[in-house]
């Protein structure tokens, strides 16, 4: 979608949204490329090293035959239809089904427990369920809450006996099916998913997404990836589908270029096997979280495979200047930060074919995107001032609202302005800084302190894998800095590191924000997407600590 530029200002000046009136999803990322060609669109590899390759003209056919079960079973347009699959053949395939069929896509993180799916079958009123047998096991305990589920599709073996009696086999339903099916003449506006909130603030809701949304993904996906397609041969995540990270920043997108994707997810991720897939596979875009990488970072001798990579796009969290620095080193890139939410995603990104990263900020608004920094009224503040990040509407990769939660949507708006709940401040060149989350902001003795600069921070001395900070209470200064270290190996946690680190922090970032308190841990808790739960490490604090 991005025009030819040989500068951020001049792709600014030069854009232009093209948003048709009818767009529909499936159509676009996969019937439009199926022309008898023979393009590759997936590479499958499990966990035991088998791999299937599809082409675009095989996911036509077969997502043909699956959007004619759904209205077998008797789905109609409009109704909620639940992905509780990895990454794999069966959750792309149900993807294009559902878009074209003019239904909902509800992506289920595949290591969801009970609850977590009961709650969001319920609450989105789903009508059908593609799962596996560990799916299976958690849907039989809450099938009985859930009314509206007509139909459940079982992936699986063939003449797989452990398949409940009720439950549709997926391959044999499927190939049951005509390959002809007419899809749904949908309108851009029109729903096409349902993603959940990690729910790191009260219960997840569900932001209903329309088909526009892929489109306006685009500027900002193909800043981060180094002005996506150029040079792109093979795409890769180790981000779950189920996520807005996996599903629209990577599968749909890469798709919508006719680019292939290597769908290989593993159970727990792990640095050398990330490393190794990427060598073996000759992936050349990739979408890494901050935890991704930094559990890579501790790989010794990355030199040791050989890799194809051109673009390398991270969000989620923060980064900071080492791994920035480390990415060159290892990665043979520059990585490319980006910003966004399931909300209102990838509205911010650095692209280093561009400009060069600035140190501390995240990026600058992709093209077509109005981002900005405001008070809590939705008024717009002054270069170098803090507020609030907020996305000017209306915007096409902007959420329609939030499914059920009409007051959740109205409270998320200022006047035309969708506030994100983060907190950061914009330079005079366009640069946006990260701060921290509103309820993450830590004041101490007078002073309002984000965690992000001193985790940064923290991560440049030579012990550290990982930190999170919060604000502890102190009844002197009504919160002091505390730091949750991850140690690499060879260190030992004692005072003498501690006073270590509290310098390190102390000369290079602020005397004000060095941590008071230092707790080393052997992990942190985290959500499913990758993003360190704060409100947890702060739960576990004794009143007054």
């Amino acid at each position: 979608m991005l025009p030819a530029a040989d500068s951020y200002d001049a792709l600014n000046a030069a854009f232009e949204w093209q948003v048709p009136a009818q767009y529909n999803i499936g159509v676009d990322v996969c019937d439009k490329w199926a022309d008898g060609s023979g393009r590759l669109a997936l590479i499958y590899e499990t966990r035991e090293g088998e791999q299937t390759r599809f082409t675009f003209d095989e996911l036509k056919t077969l997502s043909n035959q699956f959007a004619n079960a759904l209205m077998r079973a008797g789905l109609k347009r409009g109704d909620r239809v639940g992905i509780f699959l990895p990454q794999s053949p069966e959750t792309a395939i149900a993807h294009l089904a559902i878009y074209k069929a003019g239904c909902i896509a509800v992506p289920l993180f595949a290591l969801f427990g009970m609850d977590a799916i009961q709650y969001r079958l319920a609450d989105s009123g789903a009508a059908a369920l593609i799962t596996d047998h560990a799916g299976f096991q958690k849907l039989e305990q809450i099938r009985d809450t859930l009314p509206e589920l007509k139909a459940a599709y079982y992936v699986g073996g063939e003449h797989d006996e452990s398949a409940p009696e009720y439950a549709h086999m997926f391959w044999d339903t499927l190939r049951a099916e005509t390959e002809a099916f007419t899809p749904v003449d949908t309108s851009s506006d029109d729903p096409a998913a349902i993603i959940y909130t990690s729910g790191t603030t009260g219960k997840p809701k569900g932001a209903l997404l329309a088909h526009r949304v892929l489109l306006g993904h685009l500027p900002g996906v193909e800043m981060s990836q180094g002005l996506f397609p150029a040079n792109a041969k093979l795409m890769w995540t180790p981000a779950d589908w189920a996520w807005i990270g996996g599903l629209f920043d990577v599968l749909l997108p890469a798709w919508h270029h006719g680019v292939a994707v290597l769908a290989r997810r593993f159970e727990k991720f792990d640095g050398p096997a990330a490393f190794d897939l990427m060598a073996r596979h000759g992936v050349t875009h990739t979408f890494l979280p901050p935890t991704a990488l930094k559990m890579m970072r501790s790989v010794a001798r990355p030199e040791q495979w050989k890799l194809s990579l051109r673009a390398v796009a991270s969000g989620g969290e923060s980064l900071g200047e080492e791994l920035i620095a480390w990415g060159r080193t290892a990665l043979g890139v520059t990585i490319n930060e980006f910003y966004g939410q399931t909300e209102c995603n990838v509205v911010v990104s650095s692209c280093s074919t561009l400009f060069e990263p600035r140190p501390g900020a995240i990026g600058r608004s992709a093209p077509g995107h109005r981002v900005t920094i405001v008070d809590d009224n939705g008024t717009e503040l002054a270069p170098g001032t803090p507020g609030n990040i907020a996305i000017k509407s209306p915007d096409p990769v902007m959420f329609l609202r939030y499914w059920n939660n009409e007051p959740a949507t109205r409270d998320k708006f200022r006047g035309p302005f969708l506030l994100t709940g983060d907190l950061g401040l914009c330079d005079a060149d366009g640069f946006i800084r990260f701060v921290g989350r509103n309820d993450d902001v830590i004041t101490s003795a007078g002073y309002r302190i984000g965690p992000a600069p001193i985790e940064d921070c923290l991560l440049r001395h030579p012990a550290v894998s990982m930190a999170a900070v919060i604000g502890a209470p102190d009844a002197a200064r009504t919160e002091i800095v505390m730091a949750f270290i991850v140690l690499n190996g060879g260190f030992i946690a004692d005072e003498t590191l501690v006073r270590e680190l509290q310098q390190h922090v102390r000369t290079r970032l602020a005397a004000h924000e060095y941590p008071r308190e230092i707790r080393f841990v052997d992990a942190l808790p985290m959500t499913p997407t990758g993003k360190v739960m704060r409100k947890e490490l702060r739960s576990q604090l004794p009143s007054g600590t």
